[in-house]
């Protein structure tokens, strides 16, 4: 873990970008003092010298892509809070960004209240995401129903669904192919095999049902007459179970199982 004190870090090559997402930090998290970066070897040495609590970071740097200072500061600070803030709506620059390890994923266009708005949630433990960006992800997975059987080349059955990997237990690893992969309209692969579906009580299915519809958690506690921390507790259960860690995979785990229309 780096010495220095904790930060937190914008990567954005516009002065003015910056000064706009600094103005952000200073009402998100007031007591932290903001680092700034230009290009991708700016923030690679902040990452390197400075515990970091949140990073903004920018798609498109002199040097290098954003995608490259998400996975660096993924892989070198795992409990950091890596957040896209882009111009980009699209699946090219959005599956990619949360492959490498994007946290959330905003849009800079959108109104500077919504975007304090959104960054807040980080301290609820729940990922910043645009609306226009968790309806897309919906929109691209409404499609994911239970696996169906299929065959290969050869005549062989294989299944096709929510996990696939090889016969090796290795899943793809091309974000390209993420949706093609998850898609029951995919050609399937020979060797290709899928996971037993993970049961969930009826009680957390009703909870993931709510995350799915980007629900908050005290939204979720007042229409199931429960506590904030109750319902915490079963977000916390419903992540482990499916071995998921963030808010925009649990939208694509309620997707899939039907539960958002």
């Amino acid at each position: 873990m780096p010495q220095g004190s904790r930060c937190t870090l914008i990567v954005e090559d516009l002065p003015e970008s910056r000064t706009a997402l600094a103005r952000l930090l200073s009402q998100v998290l007031p007591d932290l003092p903001v680092c700034e970066a230009s290009t991708r070897a700016q923030a690679e040495t902040l990452i390197r010298s400075r515990p970091i609590e949140l990073a903004l970071i920018d798609f498109g740097l002199p040097d290098g892509s954003g995608l490259d200072v998400l996975r660096f500061l993924h892989t070198n600070q795992p409990e950091a809070r890596g957040v896209v803030v882009t111009m980009f709506d699209d699946d090219s620059h959005l599956f990619p960004a949360l492959q490498a390890g994007a946290f959330g994923y905003v849009l800079k266009d959108r109104p500077e209240i919504e975007l304090v708005a959104q960054l807040r949630r980080i301290q609820e433990g729940e990922p910043p995401l645009s609306s226009a960006i968790a309806r897309r992800m919906l929109q691209h997975f409404t499609a994911i129903k239970q696996a169906v059987s299929q065959t290969d080349g050869q005549g062989n059955p294989v299944k096709w669904g929510r996990r696939v990997t090889d016969v090796g237990g290795n899943p793809p690893t091309d974000p390209q192919d993420l949706a093609r992969y998850l898609s029951p309209q995919a050609n399937a692969r020979p060797g290709m095999v899928e996971e037993p579906e993970v049961v969930l009580t009826e009680r957390e299915t009703e909870v993931l049902q709510r995350v799915g519809k980007g629900y908050t958690l005290p939204e979720i506690a007042l229409q199931l007459g429960l506590s904030r921390h109750t319902v915490a507790d079963y977000v916390k259960q419903i992540y482990r179970k499916l071995d998921i860690s963030s808010r925009a995979e649990a939208a694509l785990e309620a997707a899939r199982r039907g539960l958002v229309r």
